[in-house]
């Protein structure tokens, strides 16, 4: 049975989220969380109207009322369900390609579940499977609650909730513009395929427009956020100012800059962090970034006198030390940024909209800006191992481990951790010197191997 991951339920369209599997989670989402109304939204992917539809169908099984939003970015949903102070549920996949799909259940407060909410979820979720196949529900009463969630597929966006996410984003400005400013936009072939240009427009930018005709496959097909090749060329040959490239759902960003050269989410927060604390809007002079955020921008903020609360990996670990600190800012080296003043999630978009103010508002050039992070050399190894392990257990990792990190010593930094989700090892290296780096990732890759078995996948 699929389970919550760090971002929903998620796996191959066809095979893992059938309509079966599909209505009853909406049946146990209904029954867990007891809404009057739940908001439905979803990206692109062929395969979203049928899952939408089946939602729907549960949900309305239940006696819930369901409002389809049709194609809209996450960030927008959730905008949505806070603002109408009823859950969401949002069909999307993020940054996979168009085979894969996936349901996030927001909260009637626009942001995700507490695990202790979709543990319960879970646990509704199981039951009604197991009610099914003891015969309790036929196959007769599947379909016709298929026929009651059906919607007619379409790429179009509730017309109101699209223009209320439009104007929210726009206010963010507090009356600035971005005119004169050459943007280059990619959309992914995702849902923010006719709201990113949109808004940038109406903030004044001119902006070209890449991978914005989505046809149901194409979704993260050679573009957005993991591949920015197109971008980072179309940015250098046509002089732009700035370069962003969302993802297939829109809830994260990759900037490039003048030059064409990447500019990642840790070195957005730094820009964003050291320009808020200059301004004395940096609430707790803090910000919140996961583990894997790079050594560069705790060494930026440690010189700008700025805090880094560090947290596990996935975007709910972040959103909650923010909510816990009282803090504004916050993130993943990925570009999935939170803006608590102004989102419940992480918001491509308005990212991207800030980053643009940002550059006006200082008359620097993005590269600029970015500068004021130096990027440690950082090496990633992912280990597949026989099963899923605990690698505290291992005394022998343990050493090697501390042995690294002594002849490192403040030059780097080593993280060792088990995938929440596959039986791999993730070894992560950061070293002044990129040879180091190397060498010590290979010789903890070895390490694992022997402990656990297996060896390795980059």
């Amino acid at each position: 049975m699929l389970r919550f991951g760090t971002d929903g339920v998620r796996g191959d369209a066809e095979r893992d989220l059938t309509s079966r599997l599909v209505v009853a989670l909406a049946r146990a989402v209904a029954r867990v969380l007891h809404p009057p109304r739940v908001v439905i939204g979803r990206d692109t992917r062929a395969s979203g109207p049928r899952i939408e539809a089946d939602l729907a169908a549960g949900l309305r099984g239940e006696g819930i009322e369901t409002v389809s939003l049709g194609v809209l970015p996450t960030p927008a949903i959730a905008f949505v369900a806070a603002t109408e102070g009823v859950p969401a549920a949002i069909v999307s996949a993020s940054h996979n390609l168009w085979s894969d799909n996936g349901v996030k259940v927001f909260g009637a407060d626009g942001r995700k579940l507490p695990d202790a909410v979709e543990a319960a979820i879970e646990a509704e979720l199981e039951a009604e499977l197991e009610a099914e196949l003891a015969g309790a529900q036929d196959s007769g009463e599947l379909a016709g609650l298929a026929a009651i969630g059906a919607v007619i597929p379409s790429f179009a966006a509730d017309g109101a909730s699209a223009d209320a996410y439009v104007g929210h984003l726009l206010s963010t400005l507090d009356g600035r513009r971005l005119d004169g400013l050459d943007v280059v936009l990619d959309c992914a072939n995702g849902a923010n395929f006719d709201i990113g240009p949109r808004v940038l427009r109406a903030a004044g930018a001119h902006v070209r427009v890449l991978h914005a005709a989505p046809d149901g496959h194409n979704i993260n097909d050679g573009c957005g956020s993991t591949h920015p090749e197109l971008l980072r060329r179309t940015v250098a040959e046509q002089g732009a100012a700035l370069g962003l490239a969302l993802d297939g759902d829109g809830d994260r960003v990759i900037a490039v800059d003048e030059r064409g050269e990447l500019v990642d989410g840790d070195q957005l927060m730094t820009m964003t962090a050291i320009d808020m604390h200059a301004r004395g809007t940096l609430r707790n002079a803090a910000i919140a970034v996961t583990v894997m955020s790079n050594l560069g921008l705790r060494r930026a903020m440690r010189a700008d006198g700025i805090r880094v609360i560090e947290t596990p990996v996935g975007d709910r670990h972040v959103v909650s030390a923010m909510q816990t600190n009282d803090l504004v800012l916050g993130g993943e080296q990925s570009g999935h940024i939170v803006y608590s003043e102004h989102a419940t999630t992480g918001d491509g978009l308005l990212t991207g909209l800030l980053v643009a103010d940002l550059l006006r508002r200082t008359n620097r050039p993005l590269s600029a800006l970015a500068a004021q992070m130096t990027r440690v050399p950082q090496v990633l190894v992912n280990v597949r191992v026989a099963r899923r392990v605990d690698v505290a257990a291992s005394a022998v990792l343990d050493e090697a481990v501390r042995s690294i990190e002594q002849e490192l010593a403040e030059s780097g930094r080593v993280l060792v951790r088990a995938s929440g989700t596959e039986p791999l090892v993730r070894v992560m290296i950061e070293a002044d010197a990129q040879a180091m780096a190397d060498a010590a990732a290979e010789r903890l890759r070895r390490v694992v191997t022997s402990e656990f078995g297996h060896g390795a996948e980059t």
